[in-house]
């Protein structure tokens, strides 16, 4: 069923002359619907008879940002060095930092601009056709669903590590998805934040303890007269590096879901600044415990860091770490059945009334992808490698490519012969092209890794294994 904005973005004139005013006097008529507080171009009448879908703070819109990035990808960061090397470990992530804040940047923009887009699907239908708009919201759609099914299982494996496999692993996975379906479906994001908070807190902390425990203790996997190597540059073969570099992009990976929070936001035109805070203090604490991390623990770093520690101390973290797996496994719970929702009753009264429809097709919407992500996480018995397949065709298609045609659509696709000349534009334009060959270049090569390491991998664990997972969380 097709979404059926309230407000829909004009079409452009046959002169081609009014695309940036027309948006312009859209945008602010959003903004005063904002400050009253009554009409939402995508939600539509919000009273206090319904759910407030525009009651996310700039703090809220800060930890929703910094919580969905940061999760157990943070632990991949060591490995990633090691198999790089320092140098070029840390010149690829500050590069896919500013690359993926660049991009997501233009959300505020495009947002303001057409005030009607609720998530990058809706912004496919803009910059592209109903074909764009189906392809996005399909890679969007499996993008969420199985990074909920990644949350599951890390979920369970944190449990199966702090009770010492005390129940069969796919109990665990059961009651993860069981847990994401429930408080996944809080209605709002402003609700969600607080769980957010929490669990940024918890993982920090678990990181933390990591980092102390490696440090005085070394890793646990090496031996007792053994001689660290760490190295300032690596040499990994193409298909390993490539690997590496799309670990990096998938830990900044949750550009997608930018769009559906400012959605939310009381104030969109705050969305920059919280973007900017988000983005530089989640690379200032990737490099901090990525570099402490692989320096401690040289040669012998795991993936995830959390083996590093050995048995008893990983048990620790893991425990330490729980909250923080329920709030990314919530917030991309939410973020999976929310779009959905929405589509199925846009432009209806039942979107925001709190009536029987409403309540039918939001629970049915979090239980229909709450279940598929269960099959996933139950029925694939290589999954980390299938994420990391997932991951290599995905993340590039839903963090860099749709934001460079949406900033070609609002910058330069209307503009006459005459504003095309400005050499600020075309270097823009040049970047933004540069952008696009890049992420088509990660998407090819990122897949050969992934497939590689695939083919290459084994696993004795069958569907709805009972086996502990816990060395592969």
């Amino acid at each position: 069923m097709a979404t059926t904005p309230r407000t829909p973005s004009p079409a452009p004139s046959s002169t081609h002359s009014t695309p940036s005013a027309t948006m312009k006097k859209e945008a602010d008529e959003a903004q005063a619907t904002v400050a009253v507080g009554l009409d939402d171009a995508v939600f539509g009448q919000i009273t206090a008879d319904g759910p407030n879908y525009r009651g996310v703070s700039g703090l809220g819109a800060f930890v929703l940002m910094f919580k969905s990035n940061i999760g157990l990808g943070i632990l991949s960061l060591p490995f990633v060095f090691q198999t790089l090397g320092l140098v070029p470990g840390v010149l690829v992530l500050l590069v896919v930092q500013t690359i993926v804040c660049y991009c997501a940047r233009s959300i505020g923009t495009f947002k303001r601009n057409h005030p009607s887009t609720y998530g990058l699907p809706d912004a496919g239908r803009v910059f592209g056709a109903r074909w764009v708009h189906e392809y996005l919201y399909l890679f969007f759609l499996v993008d969420m669903v199985t990074t909920v099914s990644s949350a599951v299982v890390s979920l369970s494996a944190a449990l199966n590590g702090v009770s010492a496999h005390a129940a069969c692993t796919a109990v665990f996975i059961a009651i993860a998805s069981v847990v994401g379906f429930g408080l996944g479906s809080i209605r709002t994001l402003e609700k969600i934040t607080a769980l957010s908070w929490l669990g940024v807190v918890s993982l920090l902390a678990s990181v933390i303890t990591l980092t102390v425990a490696v440090g005085v203790s070394g890793p646990a996997a090496a031996p007792v007269d053994w001689h660290k190597e760490v190295r300032a540059f690596g040499n990994p073969s193409f298909a390993k590096a490539m690997s590496a570099v799309n670990s990096v992009l998938f830990s900044y990976s949750a550009t997608p879901c930018y769009f559906n929070i400012v959605s939310e936001m009381a104030d969109p035109r705050e969305y920059e600044k919280y973007l900017y805070l988000s983005t530089s203090l989640l690379t200032v604490l990737y490099l901090i415990i990525g570099i402490l991390v692989y320096c401690f623990c040289g040669q012998y770093v795991a993936t995830p860091a959390l083996a590093s520690a050995g048995p008893l101390m990983s048990k620790v973290c893991f425990g330490i770490a729980i909250p923080a797996l329920v709030a990314s496994l919530v917030i991309y719970a939410h973020m999976s059945g929310k779009p959905l929702f929405v589509r199925i009753l846009a432009g209806s009264r039942h979107l925001t009334s709190n009536t029987l429809t409403h309540w039918a097709t939001w629970l049915g919407c979090m239980a229909a992808t709450s279940a598929v992500a269960y099959v996933i996480a139950s029925a694939i018995p290589n999954f980390g490698n299938i994420i990391s397949l997932l991951g290599s065709l995905i993340s590039p298609n839903d963090c860099i490519i749709p934001y460079t045609f949406m900033w070609w659509h609002d910058n330069w696709r209307y503009k006459s012969g005459e504003e095309r000349g400005s050499t600020r534009l075309r270097l823009t334009l040049a970047l933004n092209v540069a952008l696009f060959f890049v992420a088509l270049f990660m998407t090819v090569a990122g897949t050969y890794g992934a497939v590689k390491d695939l083919i290459d991998s084994s696993s004795s664990a069958g569907p709805w294994s009972c086996a502990d997972n816990t060395g592969s969380a």
